[in-house]
Formats: structure tokens, C-alpha cells, sequence
């Protein structure tokens, strides 16, 4: 009994070996093997259906994630739409290799990073190595071409040794040879290469060294604030200056000194010509550096004459800046330094911001000045306006020296005694505004006009009776105080004001006025003198006579009140309460044309009609 069950048991194992080999095409690879067995057949494969890309990149999560940021070589067109098992197939052994590429043959710059110079030489296996990836797990990963960086560091040693400012070793070198760093252009460094410079060998300023037992080549923070940081001073400090406000890179013998030399730092300052003046004109000529420029030590800015000719051979003393200066030995200063109270002309007022080419017109301000009139300097501004008898009246009449010809002395006190006296508003108006030509720009003070319409625009032309305007006369409604107040005699008119009317607006009546306030209209001449033709008729018409009422039947022009109105004259006599009862108690108000009337035609006078 015993060896049948054992016998059974063979024969169930036998039956499932020989099914499993049936059923799977060979045994998976080395990389795989761990998913041997049917149980596992559903990692990679779907029921009824091939290896899915999906079963895939569920596994290589490394390329799932670079395709989905679209890097690398299964992005590229090569491999883009075609299914993981075209390029990797499995159940061909143990030892088979599914990474299979004619190395040879690969196009790299599909994968994203192009080989370009040296990289283009070397062998795959030099760059695909464990140790230039960065990621801990592919790491482990013997023979991946995974986990690569395009940086230059992570597979070169950093020769600078981080000393430089940027990491991007392209900025200076390229893939063809590390030396020369044939990218670099000093041109952008913080010291660019001129002249004598740029035949300079790399090493005489960047010397070679070891740095941490490495060999090492300083190219940051190198000085370069003065020349002295890498040359010898052949001056011994004599020359407080730099190098190069003297000299330049082309050539350290050739001396370029004046408009750059900083002459201040001596003690004597450079001005006006002098800062012109080549320096060995002053200096004597040296080939020895310790005693150039030495031989003027000591001399003071205003000792003139220890270089220069004294023209005054003393008569005037040693001190020239009085009267001289720099720019030009005949080009005199300003009052600052030179007394003109020393002439028969002392210098008031605004003379004394005059530069003396002004007045003095030859070079060597040697040429008498008349200075008799003002006019014998300055241009008649007034063209002849104030020309009396033949002769012109000095400018000091009405100008000072000490305000200038903007401001005047002429007084309004002078001008009441003119033939057009100040009165009113016209002693607040500026004189600009009468005497300020508009087309010209130009002051003037004769012929200007006396008459108002000469100066002001006429508002009424020919809408106002000339027997109340006589030759435009303003004055006869208007005063020089303002214009507001008319001071016209409507009684010389049909229509004398009376009551309310003596307070009403002359514009209320004679004016039309737009909703800024503008007048539109005006109107003085055949005016209306009706009630009606100004006012409104609140009775619609309940008392006109023939088609026209008559409001004076009534009222007065004091009030709207019904002064002159007697109800005695009326079909309704007022006799004891009636007497004394309101008028709107038996005339009503009716509504007629939206508008609230009150009605005085009552028809009917029985006491019925009103008390029920």
C-alpha cells in the first residue's frame, strides 16, 4: 500500500513538470529568474495575450519615469511605438543577454547627451560604470547604461578644485582637448587683456601649484586693483598715482599723462590750460624713473611768474590770479578777483553778474567804454516809444541796476497823472495785461486807446438803441469797479422798474443763459412790456379780457398778492363770514393738464351749492 501512494506522488510530479515544459518556451534570464514557475506567468504576461508594455514599465519604474519626462533613448524615434519585447525578448536561457546593441553602430545622440570630440573615441564601458552614478539602486545594477549625469563633474575630476565662481566647465573648455580651454574668452573676465598683455603667457600670471597633494593652477581672486599687484614700482612711491594714468599696456616707455594723470594728488592743482599742457613741458625730460617728474617740487600755484614771462614787469606784483586765471592769460577773471572800483566805472546791481566780455569787446579790455547812457550799451527795447522833442529819456527813468529791466520804477502815482488815470478794478489789473502786445509779445506803452471798446471786447454790438449806448459808450451802464453793477436808468425806457422788478438781475430778463451759465441769447430791443411775456399765467386764462390778461387788474409789481383785486365787483358780493373766509376754501384747486388750478369761475351762488 505503502508503494502505490509513493508511487502516485511520482507520477502527480512527472505529470507537472512535463505540463510547465509544455507550456513555457524556455527558461528566463539570469535578471528574470526569479519569476520562473506558472504562478508567476501573470507578472509579465496577460491571459490570452502577449507581454504588454504596461507588465513593463510596472517592473522598470527607471524607464517609466524617463519616458514620462521625456528623456533618454526610449523616447527617441527608434524606439518610440514599438513594444518593449521587439528590442527585449525573454526565455532564451539564463545567460542570455537581453541588452543587445552593436555598440559600434548606436547612435548616442538619441539618448539625449550627442558625443562630440574625445567622448566620440572612448569605449562604452569607460563612461557606463558604477561608479559615476549618482542613484544608490542602479547602482547595483551591473552593466546598466542608467543614472548618468550630462555634467562634466560627475565623471571628471574638478581640476580648479571648486575655486571658480561656475561649474559649467563648457563656459571654458570643449570636448576635444582640456588644454587649451579654447572657449574662454578673458575679454569677459573682470580683467580684460589690452596690448602687451595679450602676448603674456598663461603662466606668468596664473603660476602652477599643488592644492591637496594635486597639482593646481590659480585662476580666481587674483589682485588686479593696480598694476604694482603683479609689476614693480621703478618710482619707489615717489608718484602718488596709478600706473595707468600715465601708462598704458602697449608699452610701459611711452608716457600718456595729460587729461589722465590725477595732477591733485601734487601739490600744485592743474586748471584751465595747463591741464592741456604736455607734461615735459613743465618737467624735464629723464630716463631715470626715480627722478622723473622730481623737478618742480615745492613751486606754488600762484608763483606765475617762476614759470612764466611777467608782460607787467612788476608794476603790477607777483600775484596775477587777481586778475588772470588758467583758461586764458587774457581772459580776465570775474569781479571775484578784480576790483572795477578802481575805475570810472565802479560795477551796481546786476553790472556786477556781467561777464566782462559783454561790455569789454576786444581781448585785452584796453578800449575806452562809453558809459555816459545806457543806450550806449544796451538796445532800445521801447523802439523809440518814449522818443520827446527828439531825445530819448535814459532808462534809469523807470529801471534800476539793482532789479533789471523786468522790474520798473515807474509808480501809480506817475500813471494817475497820464491821460488814462487808474480807477477801480483797472489800479488791481497787472500791467502785462493792458500793455503786453498779444501778437507780438511785446511790451508797449503808446497808442494803446483810453475808451473801453479799444481794450475790451464788446459784449452788446448792435443789440443795444444807440440813444442808450452812445458811441459805445460802457460807462453808461457799467464802472470801473466791476462789471456787475449797472448802474442804468431804466426810466428812460417804456418800461420804468417798479416794486420786485428794481431787484431782479438785468440777466433775468434781458439774457438767456446756456446750463454752464453761458449767455446764448441777448436781448434789449423789442421787448414784450406785457406781464405775460415774462411771466406765466397760473389762472390759464380764468381773467383774460378778449384773449389777453392783464395782471395790473389785480396785482402790483411789489407782490403777487391780489392788492387791487375788489370781490365787491364780482356776481358774488362778500358779505358778513364770507368776509372773512379763506379764498381757497370756496376756490378750489382742480386738476387740469396735470397741473393744480384754482378755479374763480364759480357758476353757481346759492348757498346749496356750497354748504350741504
Amino acid at each position: 500500500m505503502k508503494a502505490f501512494s509513493k508511487y502516485m506522488v511520482l507520477l502527480v510530479l512527472l505529470n507537472t513538470f512535463y505540463n510547465y515544459g509544455q507550456i513555457s518556451p524556455g527558461d528566463l534570464t539570469n535578471a528574470h529568474a526569479k519569476f520562473e514557475g506558472m504562478s508567476n506567468c501573470t507578472l509579465c504576461h496577460d491571459l490570452g495575450n502577449k507581454v504588454t508594455n504596461n507588465k513593463c514599465l510596472e517592473c522598470h519604474k527607471d524607464i517609466q519615469a524617463l519616458i514620462k519626462q521625456k528623456k533618454g533613448y526610449h523616447i527617441s524615434i527608434e524606439v518610440k511605438g514599438k513594444d518593449c519585447f521587439q528590442c527585449h525578448n525573454e526565455h532564451h536561457g539564463r545567460k542570455f543577454n537581453m541588452i543587445h546593441f552593436d555598440e559600434k553602430k548606436f547612435k548616442h545622440n538619441l539618448t539625449g547627451y550627442k558625443l562630440e570630440g574625445k567622448h566620440a573615441e572612448v569605449d562604452c564601458k569607460k563612461c557606463h560604470v558604477s561608479g559615476f552614478i549618482a542613484d544608490v539602486n542602479l547602482k547595483k545594477r551591473p552593466q546598466t547604461f542608467l543614472g548618468l549625469d550630462n555634467k562634466c563633474a560627475s565623471c571628471h575630476a574638478d581640476y580648479h578644485q571648486k575655486t571658480l565662481s561656475s561649474n559649467d566647465c563648457a563656459k571654458c573648455h570643449d570636448t576635444k582637448k582640456f588644454k587649451p580651454a579654447v572657449n574662454f574668452d578673458h575679454n569677459k573676465a573682470d580683467f580684460k587683456l589690452k596690448g602687451k598683455h595679450l602676448a603674456v603667457d598663461c603662466t606668468k600670471c596664473h603660476a602652477k601649484s599643488t592644492l591637496n597633494g594635486k597639482d593646481f593652477q590659480k585662476f580666481n581672486n587674483l589682485s588686479f586693483n593696480d598694476c604694482k599687484s603683479c609689476h614693480n614700482n621703478p618710482h619707489s612711491d615717489k608718484i602718488k598715482a596709478t600706473c595707468t594714468q600715465c601708462h598704458n599696456e602697449a608699452s610701459f616707455k611711452v608716457i600718456k599723462g595729460v587729461g589722465k594723470f590725477n595732477h591733485n594728488t601734487t601739490n600744485f592743482t592743474l586748471k584751465g590750460s595747463h591741464l592741456k599742457v604736455d607734461c615735459f613741458s613743465c618737467h624735464a625730460k629723464t630716463t631715470n624713473p626715480k627722478l622723473v617728474f622730481q623737478d618742480k617740487l615745492g613751486i606754488d600755484e600762484t608763483n606765475c611768474v617762476k614759470c612764466h614771462e611777467d608782460k607787467h614787469s612788476g608794476k603790477l606784483g607777483n600775484d596775477c590770479t587777481k586778475c588772470h586765471n588758467e583758461i586764458k592769460f587774457v581772459s580776465s577773471k570775474t569781479l571775484e578777483s578784480f576790483d572795477h572800483k578802481t575805475t570810472d566805472y565802479p560795477l551796481v546791481g546786476r553790472h556786477q553778474k556781467v561777464d566782462c566780455k559783454q561790455c569789454h569787446k576786444t581781448e585785452k579790455y584796453t578800449q575806452a567804454i562809453d558809459f555816459s547812457a545806457c543806450k550806449n550799451c544796451h538796445t532800445d527795447y521801447h523802439k523809440g516809444e518814449f522818443i520827446k522833442n527828439g531825445l530819448t529819456p535814459d532808462c534809469k527813468q523807470c529801471h534800476s541796476l539793482n532789479q533789471g529791466f523786468d522790474n520798473t520804477l515807474f509808480t501809480t502815482e506817475q500813471h494817475q497823472k497820464s491821460k488814462f488815470p487808474l480807477e477801480g478794478a483797472h489800479g488791481a489789473t497787472p500791467c502785462f495785461a493792458c500793455h503786453v502786445s498779444e501778437k507780438e509779445k511785446l511790451w508797449t506803452f503808446k497808442n494803446l486807446g483810453i475808451t473801453c471798446s479799444e481794450c475790451h471786447q464788446d459784449q452788446h454790438k448792435d443789440l443795444i438803441q444807440t440813444k442808450f449806448y452812445p458811441n459805445k459808450k460802457c460807462t453808461a451802464c457799467h464802472n470801473s469797479e466791476t462789471w456787475n453793477a449797472i448802474n442804468f436808468d431804466h426810466k428812460l425806457t417804456k418800461f420804468p422798474l417798479e416794486g420786485k422788478h428794481l431787484e431782479t438781475d438785468c440777466r433775468s430778463c434781458h439774457f438767456k443763459l446756456d446750463t454752464k451759465n453761458k449767455i446764448t441769447v441777448q436781448k434789449f430791443i423789442n421787448l414784450d412790456m406785457k406781464c405775460s411775456g415774462c411771466h406765466t399765467d397760473n389762472h390759464k386764462n380764468q381773467f383774460a379780457l378778449n384773449g389777453v390778461t392783464d395782471c395790473t387788474r389785480c396785482h402790483t409789481s411789489k407782490n403777487w398778492l391780489p392788492e387791487k383785486f375788489d370781490h365787491n365787483t364780482t356776481n358774488f358780493k362778500l358779505d358778513g363770514r364770507h368776509a372773512q373766509v379763506a379764498c381757497n376754501l370756496c376756490h378750489k384747486a382742480v386738476n387740469e393738464s396735470k397741473n393744480l388750478v384754482s378755479n374763480y369761475k364759480i357758476e353757481k351762488h346759492q348757498c346749496i351749492d356750497c354748504h350741504r
